[in-house]
């Protein structure tokens, strides 16, 4: 019988500066499967394996969404050279806005050296474009409380299918803060604190909020999220303010609508 080899997913996640976990997350959704596995059942990546982690990287880094790579790798009819070149249009009106405020500030400095003053033109349309290279709102993050981090967000995980984010440990083995990914956005899961007055949902007899998801497919997401276990608490509807959408619990009695835009 012939040996199977690959690279164990330690290794892999060591070299290519990825978790663990987000390597196995990346197998739930089907984005990298290995290729074989070890007797004993240990994940094993081939040379293939390696170059398809590789590009996954690659996009990642141009700022699509997982879903979209996963389009862009195993769909031959999705267009990943129109959203390069989209991408390539945003980073030449990046480069063209800090080449004309180069400009504008060699203008600026020049009139100084020459005891004049820059006009009032020339300091606003400068603010402007300032503006547009650094705005001072970088990205936005949902925070939610809960009494139990790592369940909920094992859950979170499993059942919804959100990116797996790191959990961090006091010294006393208390989890403290938990990270999930939810498309472009960041989610945190947040202690309990009576300081601050925060409570879990399940403390509170009730969720004072909703979090909302846009997904690809909202019935394939559903049926997932059923298949695991989901408690719902209504099925997918097409409602009058434009979105097809259903809603589900938590364990802790979090309230979640995952939807998208009816004609998309």
């Amino acid at each position: 019988m012939a040996e199977v080899t690959g690279f164990k997913i330690g290794d892999l996640a060591r070299s290519a500066g990825l978790s663990v976990r987000a390597v196995r997350y990346y197998d739930q959704i089907g984005l990298l499967v290995p290729s074989g596995r070890s007797p004993a059942g240990q994940r094993l990546y081939s040379d293939a394996d390696i170059r398809r982690l590789y590009r996954i990287c690659l996009l990642r880094q141009a700022g699509f969404a997982l879903a979209e790579i996963g389009q862009a790798l195993d769909e031959p009819k999705w267009d990943l050279r129109h959203a390069m070149l989209a991408h390539l249009d945003l980073l030449d009106q990046r480069i063209a806005v800090g080449q004309e405020l180069r400009r504008r500030l060699g203008r600026m400095a020049e009139a100084l050296s020459a005891d004049a003053s820059p006009s009032t033109a020339d300091v606003l349309e400068t603010l402007e474009e300032m503006t547009m290279l650094n705005d001072a709102v970088h990205q936005r993050i949902s925070i939610l409380v809960y009494d139990d981090i790592p369940a909920i967000h094992a859950y979170l995980v499993r059942v919804f299918g959100l990116g797996e984010g790191r959990l961090v440990y006091a010294d006393d083995s208390t989890c403290v803060h938990g990270e999930v990914q939810a498309g472009d956005g960041a989610i945190w899961l947040h202690q309990v604190s009576s300081r601050f007055g925060l409570a879990s949902p399940k403390s509170l007899g009730g969720a004072n909020g909703i979090t909302a998801v846009m997904v690809d497919d909202v019935d394939a997401h559903f049926a997932y999220a059923v298949e695991q276990g989901a408690e719902i608490v209504h099925e997918p509807v097409d409602e009058p303010y434009g979105y097809r959408e259903y809603s589900a619990r938590d364990p802790e009695g979090g309230l979640w609508s995952f939807m998208k835009p009816l004609g998309d």
